[in-house]
């Protein structure tokens, strides 16, 4: 009798144990990466022109990259339900589950008011057709010393935004968003 107590009790024992141990996915997240999903913003200290937009795809996220002449580095990204043009209000339409809103404290153009940034094509301003994570890149206008880009992406993921000097005397803000929670 007194062994099977014990042993009703070791199990009972080994059982609570594994229900309260957490659950892998929660230890370790996707690829190591803690990001979230709520808005990312910087003050603007330096402002330049923006001179060029571009994308990369790496094995936990796709990134998207502007290029600014010199030091710029003010900046808001976050998930909205219609990123708008500036300027005119019109809605910019975007492929995806949802739609990233990036103002990038800058001109796309000089202090004359020459363009420094002109899209070849606004509604596609990086192909990324078959990416894991993006969907489409397009041009929102700049505005007031302001530059709004849309993204849309797969689904709401977690996303980053951080400034970066170079290469030579610019700068860029780059927007990292994971393939997955």
């Amino acid at each position: 009798m007194r062994r099977t107590i014990a042993t009703i009790t070791a199990l009972l024992t080994a059982g609570l144990a594994f229900l309260a141990a957490p659950a892998a996915a929660d230890a370790a997240p996707y690829c190591g990466l803690r990001w979230g999903s709520l808005p990312e913003r910087a003050g603007a200290t330096e402002t330049a022109p923006l001179t060029g937009v571009r994308a990369g795809r790496h094995a936990c996220f796709d990134r998207l990259v502007l290029d600014f002449a010199d030091d710029a580095d003010g900046y808001v990204v976050r998930y909205v339900s219609s990123v708008r043009m500036d300027g005119s209000g019109q809605t910019v339409p975007l492929r995806g589950g949802a739609d990233l809103e990036i103002v990038a404290i800058a001109p796309a153009y000089d202090d004359a008011g020459r363009p420094t940034y002109t899209p070849r094509t606004p509604g596609e301003l990086v192909r990324v057709s078959d990416w894991r994570t993006f969907r489409q890149v397009a041009w929102a206008g700049s505005f007031e010393g302001q530059t709004t880009i849309g993204l849309g992406v797969r689904a709401r993921l977690p996303f980053r935004a951080f400034t970066l000097d170079g290469p030579g005397a610019g700068s860029r803000l780059v927007i990292d968003v994971a393939h997955r929670w």
